[in-house]
């Protein structure tokens, strides 16, 4: 972070009183936020020495933001952690990361460190420290973020600090933003990927972070609204979340662009969606792995925009393989590998980052599955296990969940697997809706309307008010099959 510190004292040098961060404290000036960073980056340094890795709470609020430019200002690392980590989570980040410096809110202090506190830092919240480790541990990275975690332990993403830059200039440059633009912070600063677009691409940009620290869909409409917000970055259930709590429409006009990814899309749904909002969304494929690597943008039209994925970063190359690894044709599907600026380092592993396995020439397999068209258009396809198993036949949880999303008055939609004595497996459909009639027969007449073979059609339909979510708002697939089967037995 050492870079975007350099940026904000230029400003400051320039500007001191511009705002450059909004949450639910207020307004806070770039003076004052640098303030705060050298107080923090003084009392972390007096315990470690130089070069510390800080593992921080990474609230979406003023501290995360105070905290990236404290750790720039000792040129450091910065570990993210959410504030829901439980005390084995914690347990197993800290053996991952081996932090030298752990700042936490009184509260999750209590949680998962009951009196490991050295001092107290950025207003009441604790600081532990020890003697920092020999520098150049991590080769370069300059931030670690936490997986979600919904399969396993989650991993610690070590991104270097070229690599944020890289990502957040090129969507920069893709969406047309300018400097002093308000850029929004939805997702919860706890990954690497959200850190880099909620966080750094905003100060990057010199324009203001506007930091949303509860998610609620409408109170996130009416924020961006009133800041006058040009860009933002959010997972498809929020995207979707948002459009169904505009209460007026057309409350987002002035934003210049929403860009969405991070879980399975459909076209009509969000068509839907930024209509009611008057913003246009633009899809990406991207992981923290590496960051943000494809986009559309905000002069594509619809059918690009909402029905692919977008283009790659410029320097960044996405393509599909087969199981032996050979590249395949234009418009033949294949495994997605990917290679390029914004690649990640390599994963925390006792404290030192372990090289990530790549292919031959470079590339690193994504686990999905994508369609690079001639023109360079790419379409993700789903991920590679993202199949239900009904009876020896394979179905493909994508492809049912586009066609139930074309249904006009299905708002949200997730198909899981629930478990069967004799097939294996049934398919369930967890739908969104604001009709409370909608049932599996209007859904197989729609699918045979749509053309999806019946073979593949879902068995259950139960209408929920909201499809399970993970830590960082994505749609959590796990839970989702547990209440599709509980909502199987209640009915039964």
């Amino acid at each position: 972070m050492r870079e975007l510190h350099a940026d904000l004292e230029r400003r400051a040098a320039a500007a001191p009183d511009d705002v450059v961060a909004i949450d639910a404290d207020g307004e806070h000036r770039v003076a004052d936020l640098l303030a705060r960073a050298a107080d923090l980056a003084a009392a972390v340094e007096a315990r470690t020495g130089p070069r510390p890795t800080l593992m921080v709470q990474a609230d979406n609020s003023w501290r995360t933001v105070v905290a990236a430019l404290a750790v720039g200002r000792l040129d450091g690392t910065l570990a993210l952690l959410s504030r829901h980590t439980t005390a084995p989570e914690f347990a197993a980040a800290r053996e991952d990361v081996d932090p030298d410096a752990v700042v936490l809110s009184p509260a999750l202090t209590e949680t998962v460190a009951p009196g490991a506190v050295d001092t107290e830092v950025l207003d009441g919240w604790c600081l532990a420290a020890r003697p920092a480790r020999p520098a150049g541990r991590w080769r370069g990275g300059a931030v670690i973020g936490l997986t979600s975690g919904s399969t396993g332990r989650a991993k610690g993403v070590v991104q270097s600090e070229a690599a944020l830059r890289y990502a957040g200039q090129a969507t920069v440059d893709a969406v047309g933003l300018r400097p002093g633009d308000t850029v929004a912070a939805l997702v919860p600063l706890s990954s690497a990927a959200a850190v880099c677009f909620g966080l750094y691409l905003p100060l990057l940009l010199g324009g203001r972070v506007l930091l949303l620290d509860r998610w609620d869909p409408a109170v996130a409409v009416d924020l961006m609204a009133a800041h006058d917000t040009r860009w933002t970055m959010c997972v498809p259930t929020m995207a979707l979340q948002m459009g169904s709590a505009a209460r007026h429409g057309g409350e987002l006009a002035a934003m210049t662009a929403m860009t969405v990814g991070g879980g399975p899309m459909d076209a009509g749904a969000l068509g839907r969606a930024e209509e009611r909002l008057g913003t246009r969304f633009l899809r990406v494929f991207g992981m923290s792995e590496c960051l943000g690597h494809t986009t559309s943008r905000p002069d594509d039209d619809p059918v690009t925009r909402l029905g692919t994925d977008g283009t790659p970063f410029p320097g960044t190359e996405l393509r599909a393989v087969d199981e032996d690894g050979t590249t395949l044709p234009a418009g033949t599907p294949g495994r997605a590998e990917v290679r390029g600026p914004s690649l990640f380092l390599g994963y925390a592993r006792d404290g030192e980052v372990v090289p990530p396995a790549l292919s031959a020439d470079g590339f690193l397999p994504t686990g999905d599955l994508v369609e690079v068209a001639p023109d360079g258009t790419v379409s993700i396809r789903g991920r590679e296990k993202d199949i239900i198993i009904r009876g020896g036949r394979n179905i493909d949880v994508t492809e049912v969940e586009s066609a139930v999303a074309r249904h006009p008055h299905v708002e949200q939609v997730c198909v899981v697997p629930v478990p069967d004595d004799v097939l294996g497996e049934r398919v369930a459909v967890l739908v969104v809706t604001a009709r409370d009639d909608l049932e599996l027969p209007e859904m197989q007449r729609h699918l045979g309307d749509v053309g999806l073979t019946k073979g593949k059609w879902p068995e259950y339909v139960f209408r929920v008010e909201s499809l399970p979510q993970n830590r960082v708002g994505k749609l959590s697939r796990a839970d989702a099959a547990e209440l599709a089967d509980r909502l199987r037995a209640v009915r039964a």
